[in-house]
């Protein structure tokens, strides 16, 4: 099923009430959680509302954001985990509250999209505080070779160590933060924020030792693996490398993209995250056949498990996340153009 200017609707992808289930899953504050009466994320709320937009589910995306500006603190962060009914604006149980730059500073990244989504430039304007102090927040933890720590402590002590998979998010949030200032006529803010990301770009293709130092294997992530592809860090062919060079480690035929390379699980999020990252580097053929696997891993209202366990033959986790639900709906939209923002991660801003 299409539109008048062709473009296939989210209907035709049975997506509807993968788009109810996060609309269902928001508080009335905004707040995206991710899933009823479950913790959120500041970036997964974003992804979320992303899915909103593309749905035409405008006041919906519009209160999401808005919680952004009223959740946001005078140093432009926010902190990493919220929704526990006990903890009010702190982190949930179980975490260390903190601040992270890239859940932060997605905020940019939403706001753009839903301007294109919409074109509403007064939705751009009322945003601009909000996006402008989450990107100054990311960018005063730029160390001096380009890198983006990854989280600042309660009391403003950064962690000093950098996520590949984070700043590639990064990387996506300062050119969308470069686009909103440009159309806004904010140059000052536009070049600075450009040349952050000139920065934080050569580091994630050049000086690998920067990243993920602290951290046992992290490179089994299939995250940081396609993420400098989807978030435009690399294009052309040494895009088109990276991703061949890795789907025999983390493509399941059939299945969808494993979390990590030495477990038995596939996830739905980075299944819909490669299939953009395909569809990115001029694979749409692949990337829309790995997509229409993924159908078979939603419950009988046609909702998204996170993933499954396939030595199991188990749906694991038992949960059903907004998050998984909206990165979803964002493949769809890269792959057949339901809205106005399908080209966001296909045709990177600033090449």
């Amino acid at each position: 099923m299409s539109d008048a200017t062709g473009r296939q609707s989210l209907s035709a992808w049975g997506l509807e009430p993968a788009v109810d289930y996060i609309e269902r899953a928001q508080r009335a504050d905004g707040l995206v959680l991710w899933y009823p009466d479950g913790p959120a994320d500041p970036w997964d709320h974003v992804e979320s509302a992303m899915g909103l937009s593309v749905a035409g589910r405008r006041d919906a995306a519009e209160r999401a954001y808005r919680w952004v500006a009223d959740a946001q603190h005078d140093d432009g962060a926010l902190w990493a985990t919220y929704g526990d009914p006990e903890d009010g604006d702190g982190a949930h149980a179980g975490d260390e509250p903190r601040k992270e730059t890239h859940r932060s500073a997605y905020v940019a990244v939403g706001v753009w999209h839903h301007y294109l989504c919409t074109g509403d430039r007064g939705f751009l304007a009322d945003l601009w505080p909000t996006v402008r102090d989450a990107l100054a927040f990311a960018c005063a933890q730029q160390a001096d070779s380009g890198e983006i720590y990854w989280s600042v402590s309660p009391d403003g002590e950064p962690y000093e160590d950098a996520l590949i998979s984070g700043c590639a998010s990064l990387y996506k949030s300062l050119a969308c933060g470069a686009a909103i200032a440009g159309e806004l006529g904010f140059t000052d803010a536009r070049e600075r924020w450009l040349e952050a990301r000139t920065r934080l770009g050569e580091a994630i293709r050049t000086r690998p030792d920067r990243f993920d130092r602290t951290w046992e294997s992290k490179s089994r992530y299939a995250m940081d693996w396609f993420y400098p592809v989807l978030c435009g860090v690399l294009t052309g062919d040494p895009a088109r490398n990276r991703l061949e060079a890795g789907l025999d480690r983390f493509l399941e035929e059939g299945l969808g993209c494993r979390c990590v390379d030495d477990e038995p699980w596939v996830t739905v999020a980075e299944s819909c995250e490669l299939v953009i990252s395909l569809a990115a580097v001029g694979r749409q053929e692949r990337a829309r056949e790995i997509y229409e696997w993924l159908f078979q891993w939603t419950d009988d209202e046609g909702i998204f498990w996170t993933g499954y366990q396939f030595e199991d033959e188990e749906f694991w986790p038992g949960e059903r996340p907004t998050w998984t639900c909206g990165a979803a709906v964002l493949a769809a939209d890269a792959l057949s153009g339901v809205s106005g923002a399908a080209d966001l991660f296909t045709d990177p801003l600033f090449e």
